[in-house]
C-alpha cells in the first residue's frame, strides 16, 4: 500500500515520510500524526538477543535504515516491538501452536512490552522508546485455542492484540496504550517534529492519548 507524498506530487526532491513496517496496526496509528507516507517494508531479520530496550531500539534503526539506504529525501520511521517476561522475549508467533505456547506462558501474568521507534533523517538517525506493563487476560485453553483459531494473534508479537477487546487479552495496562499496540505516538511525535515534520498530538484522533504517561 503506498500513500501520497508528504508535499504531493511525484517529484523525487520532495521530502516524504516513509512508514519501514507493513503493519497495518502502525498505519492506522501513524496516519494520527501525518496525513500522507509511503509504505516501505524492510527486510531486517528481528534478532530479539539481549536486553528488550537495547533490542527493540537497535531493530527500529536497523529497519528505519535499511528503507532509507538510497532515499536521502526521505524521512524514514522504523518501529520494533518485543514483549518480555524476564526470563525471555516474544516476538510473533511461528505457528498456531507456537502461538498457544506464547499464552500459556503468559497467561495470568505481568510482563514488559518495549517498542523501539527511530526516525532516519539526512543521514542522521533519533531513536527512542515507551515501555508498558501489562496483565495478561488468564483465559482457558478453549478460550486460547479459539482466539488463535481466528488467526488475529499470529502476526503479533507475545500472540496478542490489547485491541481485541473482544476477547478481552489485557487485564491491567500500565504505561503507553500505543506501545503495546505497536507504534508509541507520543515518543515518535517529538521525533518527527525534530526532523521538521509539522504532525498533529495523538490525541486529536485518540482520545487515550490525552491521558497517556508518555504524554510528558
Amino acid at each position: 500500500m503506498r500513500f501520497a507524498p508528504v508535499s504531493g506530487g511525484s517529484d523525487p526532491a520532495v521530502t516524504r515520510v516513509v512508514l519501514a513496517s507493513g503493519s497495518p496496526r502502525r498505519k492506522e496509528l501513524l496516519a494520527a500524526l501525518v496525513r500522507d507516507f509511503e509504505v516501505v517494508v524492510s527486510d531486517v531479520p528481528e534478532n530479539m538477543t539481549g536486553d528488550p530496550v537495547a533490542a527493540a531500539t537497535r531493530l527500529a534503526r536497523a529497519k528505519a535504515e535499511a528503507v532509507a539506504a538510497g532515499r536521502s529525501n526521505a524521512i524514514v520511521i522504523g518501529a520494533d516491538t518485543i514483549v518480555h517476561d524476564a526470563t525471555r522475549a516474544y516476538g510473533k508467533p511461528a505457528d498456531a501452536a507456537d502461538a498457544v505456547a506464547m499464552w500459556r506462558q503468559l497467561r495470568g501474568k505481568t510482563h514488559r512490552v518495549v517498542t523501539g521507534v527511530a526516525v532516519v533523517h539526512e543521514g542522521r538517525v533519533e531513536a527512542g522508546y515507551s515501555e508498558a506493563r501489562v496483565d495478561l487476560s488468564h483465559l482457558s485453553d478453549a478460550a486460547i485455542e479459539r482466539y488463535v483459531g481466528s488467526g488475529r494473534p499470529l502476526d503479533k508479537a507475545g500472540a496478542y492484540a490489547i485491541q481485541d477487546e473482544d476477547v478481552p487479552t489485557v487485564a491491567r495496562l500500565d504505561g503507553c496504550y500505543c506501545c503495546v499496540v505497536g507504534l508509541p505516538l507520543w515518543r515518535l511525535a517529538a521525533l518527527l517534529r525534530a526532523a521538521g515534520v509539522d504532525c498533529a498530538s495523538p490525541d486529536r484522533t485518540f482520545g487515550r492519548c490525552a491521558s497517556c504517561p508518555d504524554r510528558t
